[in-house]
């Protein structure tokens, strides 16, 4: 038998979590370096399936693994991973080890003389780290609807706890108040969440009862689901689909977070560390919109186009609704959550778009978000420490004080508005252009996404680190090498990836392409009338009814 490469990304993670939660309470340093050992093992291996997978290769799955689980009920243990999967994997090994770093005393008692302090478990902080990459990472490979909705939910129980019991330090009031806010947001974040996938439990054991009754025997495999309905051996009638779709999407939609199912995300990464924020918006979330384009479009591709224009108007809302509580924020993580709301926006966007191009732009774009927001938040998480207040009134001058924080934090921003040359450009550059081919309207109306951004981005910045220097940031000191070292490879990538990007779109496109198969769907193809001239020279003209190969 070959080596499941699949199952060992996730298990050495979850392993890491049980041996670090294990390390003795007063061996902190020890159970962080066995944290970070973990992470960088399963980086490695994230590697290796993105070098043994071949892009366009035969079937839509590759490096599978399939066991049966619960016979009884047709459930099996099906791995396997496309394009979009490998991406999103090696995105959130990369981003694990810099969580780790970039939280490494996040999770230190509290000072002796702080009369309200209280002991954090720092073993228990790195091992929910490990236990939310392990669901994460199962949850993109698994091929079985059942095992996917498993994970789904188990990750909720970890991030819980590392937003309620791990919250930030800086506080905008009391340490009282302050704890009171943590558990609303953990709370508010476990319950949208379970009610979400509560209905999707529904919808699964829907599923699985008309499976059962016309294939005889009840099924959760995506892929034997996808090819029974190609070959007609599964109808599922046109209110059955739709109901089904709702209850996948729903839940999708809450963990994206889509308009207006958004609220619990603002709370959450407000009072939750800069790390774990970024767990939650650069890993955990891009879950939601992953599910969207596997199991939503693969499974009920009727219901899908039929949804479509309900879904791209909830997208459009979001993204400028979004960026416009972002430019209202005084808040510095809040403004990111709300921002990353608005991005949110695109990638559903250009998920439903139905085009080559959109399809392609979002999955890109949830790549790019994730390493985009991990260097804005993780920077602004190092100048929320060193000053001890989220409030954007609370800084001024930074820049002439921390010049490579200040520099960091611009590039950050700047790849957040989507600046040509760094990698979201390209991803939202694609989602637009992919959805103006087909909805020109909603296309034109996302722009705006575009200018907000701009004045969200540049007037935090302003604010923060341009003009007289604040008393209370005077003696700021500038990034340690700690910081560094987490920071600048997400600078590197952002720009590697803004200008060439080939490397993720290679392996991305096949995936996309099957995808618009299943659903039925075909890029609009231009119209161009062209005509011969004298002397043999051609011109073209808009022909609306006319396509390209009639035109050739």
């Amino acid at each position: 038998m070959s080596f499941p490469l699949l199952t060992a990304t996730a298990a050495v993670p979850a392993i890491g979590a049980i041996a670090t939660a294990a390390v003795p309470a007063a061996k902190r340093t020890a159970a962080k370096w066995l944290a970070l050992a973990f992470s960088l093992v399963t980086f490695a291996l994230a590697l290796v399936i993105a070098f043994r997978f071949v892009p366009g290769a035969k079937g839509p799955y590759q490096l599978t693994e399939s066991h049966a689980w619960i016979r009884d009920f047709g459930v099996r243990y099906e791995l396997g991973v496309d394009g979009i999967a490998v991406a999103l994997i090696a995105l959130t090994a990369l981003l694990i080890p810099f969580v780790i770093l970039a939280g490494w005393h996040d999770a230190d008692p509290l000072e002796e003389t702080n009369p309200n302090r209280r002991w954090r478990p720092t073993q228990g902080f790195f091992a929910l780290i490990l236990a939310v990459e392990a669901m994460v990472i199962l949850s993109f490979e698994a091929t079985d609807v059942f095992l996917f909705y498993i994970f789904f939910e188990a990750m909720l129980i970890p991030m819980y706890f590392l937003i309620g019991g791990f919250g930030d330090r800086a506080h905008v009031h009391g340490e009282e108040q302050a704890a009171t806010q943590r558990s609303y947001a953990a709370v508010k974040f476990l319950l949208y969440n379970l009610v979400g996938g509560l209905i999707m439990l529904a919808a699964v054991i829907g599923l699985y009862a008309v499976t059962a009754d016309q294939l005889g025997t009840g099924t959760f495999s995506l892929q034997q689901i996808v090819e029974a309905r190609a070959a007609g051996k599964l109808e599922l009638g046109t209110g059955t689909e739709r109901l089904l779709f709702l209850g996948f999407f729903f839940a999708f939609a809450v963990k994206a977070p889509l308009w207006p199912l958004h609220t619990w995300l603002p709370n959450a990464m407000g009072e939750a560390t800069a790390p774990v924020a970024v767990l939650i918006t650069a890993v955990v979330d891009k879950v939601g919109t992953f599910a969207m384009l596997r199991f939503c479009l693969q499974l009920f591709p009727g219901a899908s186009r039929w949804a479509t224009p309900a879904i791209l108007v909830l997208a459009l809302i979001s993204i400028v609704y979004g960026a416009l509580l972002a430019v209202g924020q005084r808040d510095i993580k809040r403004l990111i959550a709300y921002a990353s709301i608005s991005h949110f926006g695109f990638i559903i966007l250009g998920i439903f778009a139905m085009t080559t191009q959109g399809q392609s732009g979002a999955t890109l774009y949830m790549v790019n978000h994730g390493i985009s927001t991990a260097a804005l938040m993780l920077v602004a998480g190092f100048l929320i420490s060193r000053r001890g207040s989220r409030l954007i009134a609370d800084y001024g001058g930074v820049q002439k004080v921390a010049p490579v924080l200040a520099g960091t934090f611009l590039i950050g921003g700047l790849a957040t508005l989507s600046l040509p040359g760094l990698a979201p450009f390209v991803s939202e550059f694609l989602v637009l252009v992919g959805t103006f081919s087909r909805y020109p309207v909603i296309g034109i109306i996302a722009t705006l996404g575009i200018v907000l951004a701009a004045l969200y981005v540049l007037v935090l910045y302003q604010r923060t680190m341009t003009g007289p220097v604040k008393a209370e940031v005077r003696s700021m000191p500038d990034l340690r090498v700690r910081e560094l070292v987490v920071v600048a490879p997400l600078i590197a990538l952002l720009l590697f990836l803004g200008v060439y990007p080939k490397p993720l779109t290679d392996i991305v496109n096949p995936a996309v392409g099957h995808t618009l198969s299943v659903v039925d769907k075909k890029d609009p193809k231009p119209a161009v009338q062209v005509d011969a001239v004298p002397g043999g020279a051609r011109h073209g003209h808009a022909a609306p009814d006319q396509d390209v190969e009639a035109a050739k």
